[in-house]
């Protein structure tokens, strides 16, 4: 059998040492799991590691580590793939959560109190039914794509957003939130959006860098959840909030169509004071005011250095514009979006199943708002 080395982030907290890495050679089959070669290495080696599992299936979530840097579950990723070149694998706890030991990380203080921020409970109107609620097949399914979440952590893990602002309250959660938004038994969906609307550290306080998505390995795609979120909110109830999240993000939308690049100190400028007409408010100039250590550090980082990206509204637009315009006006023609958890990406059929691609039958489509 081939021979590998884990190389294993350990922590004690009952000593004083700090962090360190330790590698542990160790036979295994390729086919085998990196969370088999923790067990082994638990049960025949060192029985001072740290680390959980449980189902060994992909489905109870708590083998979530950190290998060769990125989140993903222990049972679920097989030691032959991830080793390199030379046969070592990294593995260490995940990230944005305190380590209790080795490879535990305290999901209490940070992924299961964010989850109960969001009152993770359908909050029905009226009395309950003498039995279960009944609802069309059709309308639950755009809630599918979060029910899948197994509570692994790895979103929460990888997210940007919470690097930088520890109070976000994170992909999982805001997920579940859809959760319940998107479930047609819940009658708080109005004062749910306006909760996480008016929270600075709520659904504007994601950052799309995609992270999360990428990390989920149950395909839940939590920043898409948090869009539909902000989009049920300013769509749906025409919830504004008091953080700027919406103005900032029709500020974005109209400099794009506009100019089809980015205009930082125009998007900046319209996200507190939108129009001439706020921009002369009293109350909105405090508020600008308190923007220009953002425009600083733009310049002191070469950002906004040229004189366009200074000036609000001088910033070049791309030549080929009539484009970008095209673009916005096909996306507000088809405002329904596919559940693609759902209908797949594309058809099944193949010329040589004797179904040529214009002929094939269209999926059944999912349609979500």
């Amino acid at each position: 059998m081939p021979n590998y080395t884990l190389k294993i982030r350990r922590y004690d907290p009952e000593s004083d040492d700090p962090p360190y890495w330790q590698r542990y050679d160790l036979e295994l089959a390729p086919e085998r799991s990196v969370l088999d070669a923790i067990v082994k290495l638990k049960e025949e080696v060192d029985g001072t590691i740290g680390f959980r599992h449980s189902c060994r299936g992909a489905i109870c979530g708590s083998c979530g580590v950190k290998i060769n840097g990125k989140p993903c579950l222990a049972c679920n990723n097989q030691v032959g793939d991830c080793a390199d070149d030379s046969g070592e694998i990294t593995v260490e706890p995940q990230g944005n959560m305190p380590v209790i030991k080795d490879l535990i990380v305290d999901m209490d203080s940070v992924h299961w109190k964010k989850m109960k921020r969001v009152t993770p409970w359908l909050l029905p109107e009226g009395d309950p039914p003498e039995r279960e609620y009944i609802v069309p097949i059709e309308s639950m399914l755009d809630i599918t794509q979060t029910v899948a979440c197994i509570q692994c952590g790895s979103c929460v893990s990888d997210c940007l957003a919470m690097e930088v602002d520890p109070e976000f309250i994170g992909p999982a959660a805001l997920a579940k939130a859809y959760r319940f938004v998107g479930d047609p038994r819940d009658a708080a969906h109005r004062e749910r959006l306006q909760d996480l609307a008016d929270d600075p550290h709520g659904i504007f306080d994601c950052t799309h860098c995609f992270m999360c998505v990428d990390a989920c390995p149950k395909d839940v795609a939590p920043m898409d959840q948090i869009m539909r979120l902000r989009r049920k909110a300013i769509k749906e109830f025409d919830i504004t909030d008091p953080n700027h999240g919406r103005s900032h993000e029709e500020a974005f939308v109209e400099v794009i169509e506009k100019k089809g690049t980015l205009d930082e100190s125009k998007i900046m400028q319209d996200s507190f004071a939108p129009g001439i007409k706020e921009k002369l408010n009293p109350k909105n100039i405090l508020p600008l005011i308190r923007t220009l250590p953002t425009m600083f550090r733009g310049i002191k980082s070469g950002k906004m250095r040229s004189l366009p990206k200074l000036i609000p509204g001088v910033h070049h637009k791309l030549e080929d514009q009539q484009a970008i315009k095209r673009i916005y006006k096909h996306a507000e023609a088809h405002g329904e979006e596919l559940n693609l958890y759902i209908v797949g990406e594309g058809n099944e059929g193949t010329e040589d199943e004797g179904t040529s691609a214009e002929s094939a039958e269209e999926p059944e489509v999912v349609k979500s708002k």
